[in-house]
């Protein structure tokens, strides 16, 4: 029976004991994780937040509360009273940062008792994801969770601490706005006052928060919460979360980078007590994709691309030749002694899957080149004279024992077909050092690209960002591919950390690009009407960064897994096992807001 803790308040967490506190008589509360009976002595493993402290039950000295310690069962919540007390020698755990002490616990409060979990959570590793889910608030007592979730805490507290003192003002912005669509897809909420119309939730702060630059506050960062309502790829979630800055007074890019350099700086020493490099590197969006086939490189390995277009021009292999000519590229990557013939990383067979491994990226084959100890293997050296190979054997400094992978299309196909096998091949080589933490800025991204889909060109960022001013007549011109903008992204170990860019503040700059994306007038007016009439009252230059809180634990916690960062996470089609939603409503409900449901598409 469930009692009620008359008086028996926590003194101090489980985990914080210390052997300086022997002798003292304390209360502790929490879980019980594990029960052992000997007899006339009971042992309980006490978990709270903090961790573990061993509790022990003696018959001889318990009095009556040992017939209720003979009662508990896993999961069992617990209040105890109790002198601690040393641990013999030779029952010590060193692996348990209280295995020096124990309580003898004299007075004993069964606050709630538990059914059977689903799961034993000592054991939720390997347990179904599915049934974690479900089961979340068990799942989330494991200290595994229990320290990502604290860690998330840090970096939010160390994040508000660094921004106040940089004189950054917290300040709220709406859940329930205006859609205005360009970009991923928005959750709609009906309005119930205004019939037929609807709320959006935010993807981002991004209006909000400009116009509070417009509105004089010069310093604004937000927590925030933003939406998404799209198909979910790995680590993607429809509700996530943003450290979200935006400034004032600043035109150059550094201005904004040099900002949140000090944020990343503050939060890695509060959460890992690690100093980050002073100076960030930093490469240009062309020099990364150039080299690493990514807007987003992993720099802690090598296996660079290699451009090997201008051999291919007149090689005599057709693949090669018709690729430059329709203006794509040809680039290798050398997979420098994977193929040595003693200890090889990659088997024929191997090599042979690597080309299903690219078509997934729209690649059309994989050709390869084997450095042998007996020369060259290959079906495509067949097509090219003795020069044309030693020429691109050459250029890739190739020596017995390699493999050279090539892949030749359209630039966007080869960056990304060899930018993803130059990670697999990292992985498979066990080149990427994982105790080191590798931190680069990506500048002078596009601020267009060409959608196949819409048959235009389209925001790479959005609309906001400004170009790089030396780019504005390639605007004027309506020459839009090579325009570049004032956008940045902050990456950490391969992974897209977080990102930002120097906005437009200027009337004729900002309508120029909502031409260049297709938008007329009307269009304009309709989607961000507000937006573009506040700045018929005095702009000035701002700027700003959003950092993926998300991502950002992940990273500080070496998990790949975004659900476990995320208290209660939705799975892969954005649904909540636990609490079941989404779900379906009342009929009067659907009333209230004048909507019928009904098959898709009628």
């Amino acid at each position: 029976m469930a009692e009620f803790m008359d008086g028996l308040k926590r003194d101090i967490y489980c985990a914080e004991v210390t052997e300086k506190m022997i002798g003292k008589q304390i209360t502790v509360t929490g879980w019980a994780a594990k029960r052992r009976d000997f007899g006339g002595l009971i042992f309980i493993d006490l978990r709270d937040r903090s961790g573990l402290l061993q509790i022990v039950f003696d018959a001889s000295k318990s009095g009556a509360d040992f017939a209720k310690a003979e009662n508990i069962r896993s999961e069992y919540v617990l209040a105890v009273k109790g002198v601690l007390r040393s641990r013999s020698p030779d029952t010590v755990n060193p692996k348990l940062k209280t295995g020096s002490v124990e309580l003898l616990g004299t007075t004993l409060k069964i606050l709630a008792e538990s059914d059977t979990p689903p799961f034993a959570l000592d054991d939720s590793a390997s347990v179904n994801e599915a049934v974690k889910l479900k089961y979340r608030y068990l799942d989330l007592r494991t200290p595994y969770l229990q320290e990502r979730v604290a860690v998330r805490h840090n970096v939010t507290k160390a994040a508000r601490d660094y921004l106040s003192d940089e004189g950054f003002l917290e300040i709220e912005t709406p859940f329930l706005g205006k859609s205005t669509p360009e970009g991923a897809r928005d959750y709609l909420v009906p309005s119930r006052v205004h019939e037929g119309s609807f709320y959006a939730l935010p993807q981002s702060p991004q209006l909000y928060k400009q116009i509070l630059m417009i509105s004089g506050f010069d310093r604004y960062y937000q927590i925030a919460r933003c939406f998404r309502d799209e198909d979910l790829r790995a680590n993607r979630q429809p509700e996530f979360t943003q450290i979200d800055l935006e400034m004032s007074f600043v035109e150059d890019e550094s201005d904004v980078m040099s900002v949140a350099e000090g944020l990343i700086a503050k939060i890695y020493k509060a959460v890992k007590g690690e100093s980050v490099p002073k100076k960030i590197r930093r490469f240009t969006y062309a020099e990364a994709m150039n080299r690493f086939g990514s807007d987003k490189p992993d720099t802690r390995f090598g296996l660079e691309l290699c451009d090997i277009s201008d051999i291919a021009t007149s090689c005599g292999f057709q693949v090669f030749e018709g690729a430059v000519k329709n203006g794509g590229s040809v680039r290798l990557i050398n997979a420098k002694g994977f193929g040595k013939s003693d200890n090889p990383i990659l088997s024929r067979r191997d090599i042979d899957a690597l080309t299903d491994f690219v078509r997934t990226y729209r690649a059309k084959g994989l050709a390869w080149i084997a450095m042998k100890d007996d020369g060259v293997q290959s079906v495509i050296t067949k097509f090219m004279t003795p020069q044309t190979v030693d020429a691109i054997l050459k250029r890739a400094n190739a020596e017995t024992g390699d493999v050279l992978f090539f892949c030749a299309d359209k630039n966007d196909v080869v960056f990304a077909s060899l930018g993803a096998l130059r990670l697999h091949l990292g992985e498979l080589g066990g080149l990427i050092d994982r105790d080191k933490t590798d931190m680069l800025w990506v500048t002078d991204f596009p601020l267009f690209e060409y959608s196949q889909e819409e048959k235009r060109f389209v925001a790479v960022h959005h609309p906001f960002t400004a170009p790089k001013n030396e780019d504005i007549p390639l605007l004027e011109s309506g020459e839009l591919a090579p325009v570049r903008s004032k956008a940045y992204d902050f990456v950490i170990n391969g992974q897209e950390a977080g990102g930002g860019s120097i906005r437009i503040h200027s009337r004729g700059l900002q309508k120029k690009v909502f031409n260049a994306l297709g938008f007329s007038d009307k269009q304009v007016e309709e989607r961000f009407g507000f937006f573009i009439n506040a700045f018929n009252y005095g702009a000035p230059p701002h700027g700003g960064l959003a950092f993926g809180l998300d991502r950002l634990v992940m990273l500080l916690t070496d998990t790949d897994n975004i659900k476990d960062v995320i208290a209660f996470p939705k799975v892969q089609n954005a649904s909540d096992l636990m609490t079941q939603a989404p779900a379906p409503v009342d009929e009067k409900q659907l009333r209230e807001l004048r909507i019928k449901t009904g098959e898709r598409g009628t």
